[in-house]
């Protein structure tokens, strides 16, 4: 049994997208979105439409005529939009699970006001024929549910190429990637994120929110709109072609500028929102205040990104905290994984209801990295070091910072280089433990990244200090002829340091 927003298409309701007016309109739906249809062949019983921001605009569930979705932890507190009545519904225990859309955060920022899963696929995953579009470039159906293993089985049961969806995608053959113990976890700068985030709303995307209900616009009825969402829509009249591009330019910019950013992450951690304003701080400030919801959710659809939105406990308040964990498309696997990582140390409460839940950990033997290759490196490929970019570029990840088994020793080549190297040597006596970094790179990627590599050095195995083997850079005995030993040091980062000093 579920609910569905009230802009998506079900048999026999009027879809009104919380616009009586333009319900009115299209009239009673004679057939099911592509969503609603795949559901019901799977035996699903639908039980009815939740309330939403009008034409899915809004973060807060505020902005609609039939008032605003209270929330079920405090009534005075925003539910959460666009998909509000779907993140209420499922919190309140009525169904496992319930469909929104999200185009900014609409399926991702109920579920964080709500303590409940929300789950945002890759665009085009989920087909969005019969859904009222807000921006059809960028919309995705979202699944809000109560549990992980919920929101995984409504994906595997709706995630299927649409030949009348223009935007719909079919998952491509790719190993499917595992995370290990121990990972490291690193700050990064969120600057380029949240200026990619700006031109959702303050660029010419909401040129998109214009077209799709153009006539409508232009139509005798445009005047029962909220007055908010027409003033938003209306903004597009401002925005020329040329802008357009201009701005889709910078979205190219950004987007690069993001991808090599966080290109040795598995995953991006971010808070949900930033903050859980009352509805009547909404009412004072209806653009501002809800704009700030979107702070860390407008711009994962125009990086192509998935998203899982996960509950992360309580405040001081007794209200729920959210993070949402991001990565590239076609990761909702990854997504998944991490997700039961994070909620499997203590049973947790199941939206508003009274009731627990515990996570099931993914198991040990489960946690490895299939279809890379282990490489440690010890010298100028190390994080931050001339040539860690080799790495990057190649999406290859950081796994951990270690330490080698104590029986090499690293010495400073004489190679001419503009960059310097080290060279490591292991040896039967008089060793140290040399620090290294451990990354896994892509197999598919490991012979570009090998004819990079220049002669004295070489790729062969190197034990670690907890005994495991991986390859690693080594050195020809050539070259060590007349290099200078390092080993005292304990790592090439040091002696670099030292030498600068």
């Amino acid at each position: 049994m579920e609910f569905y927003l009230d802009n998506i298409d079900v048999t026999g309701f009027c879809t009104t997208a919380a616009c009586p007016a333009f319900g009115a309109e299209r009239g009673v739906a004679t057939s099911d979105s592509t969503v609603v249809a795949q559901l019901k062949a799977q035996g699903a019983i639908v039980l009815g439409k939740t309330n939403l921001d009008q034409f899915a605009t809004g973060l807060a569930g505020t902005r609609s005529p039939y008032g605003a979705v209270q929330n079920p932890f405090d009534g005075n507190r925003v539910s959460g939009g666009s998909s509000s009545g779907s993140g209420v519904v499922v919190s309140q225990g009525l169904v496992p699970f319930a469909l929104g859309t999200d185009t900014a955060g609409s399926g991702r920022v109920p579920a964080g006001f709500n303590n409940v899963v929300g789950l945002k696929p890759t665009r085009g995953a989920l087909s969005t024929s019969g859904v009222v579009p807000a921006c059809r470039s960028l919309d995705c159906v979202s699944i809000v549910a109560l549990t992980l293993d919920d929101a995984e089985t409504v994906l595997r049961l709706v995630e299927e190429p649409d030949g009348q969806d223009a935007y719909s995608r079919s998952r491509p053959e790719q190993p499917v990637n595992r995370f290990g113990s121990q990972q490291p976890v690193l700050d990064i700068c969120h600057s380029p994120l949240f200026a990619l985030a700006s031109l959702l709303y303050e660029g010419p995307w909401v040129a998109e929110r214009y077209a799709a209900i153009e006539p409508f616009l232009k139509s005798k009825h445009a005047q029962e709109m909220d007055p908010v969402v027409r003033g938003i829509i209306l903004q597009a009249e401002r925005f020329s072609a040329v802008d357009v591009f201009q701005n889709e330019y910078r979205r190219q910019e950004l987007a690069s500028q993001i991808r090599r950013l966080v290109a040795r992450f598995d995953a991006t951690l971010v808070p949900t929102t930033p903050t859980f304003p009352t509805i009547q701080e909404l009412q004072v400030e209806p653009v501002l205040a809800n704009s700030r919801l979107g702070r860390y959710s407008n711009f994962v659809n125009l990086m192509d990104w998935s998203a899982l939105a996960i509950p992360a406990g309580f405040r001081a308040d007794g209200l729920p905290f959210g993070i949402t964990l991001l990565g590239e498309a076609w990761k909702e696997p990854q997504l998944l994984g991490f997700g039961r990582q994070w909620l499997a140390d203590a049973p947790r409460l199941l939206g508003a209801t009274k009731r627990s839940y515990r996570e099931e950990r993914v198991p040990p033997d489960a946690m490895v990295e299939p279809e890379a290759m282990q490489l440690a490196v010890v010298g100028a490929h190390l994080s931050g070091l001339p040539l860690n970019k080799d790495l990057v570029m190649r999406e290859a990840k950081l796994v951990a910072t270690t330490k080698t088994a104590p029986c090499y020793r690293l010495f400073a080549l004489q190679t001419g280089s503009s960059i310097p190297k080290p060279g490591l040597k292991r040896v039967s006596d008089a060793g140290a433990s040399i620090e290294v970094e451990v990354w896994e790179l892509p197999l598919q990627k490991v012979g570009g990244f090998l004819a990079t590599v220049p002669s004295p050095l070489g790729i062969g195995s190197v034990e670690l200090q907890d005994s495991r083997w991986v390859q690693g850079f080594i050195c020809e005995p050539v070259g060590l002829a007349d290099a200078k030993d390092i080993t005292r040091f304990g790592g090439w980062r040091n002696y670099v340091q030292s030498s600068r000093g």
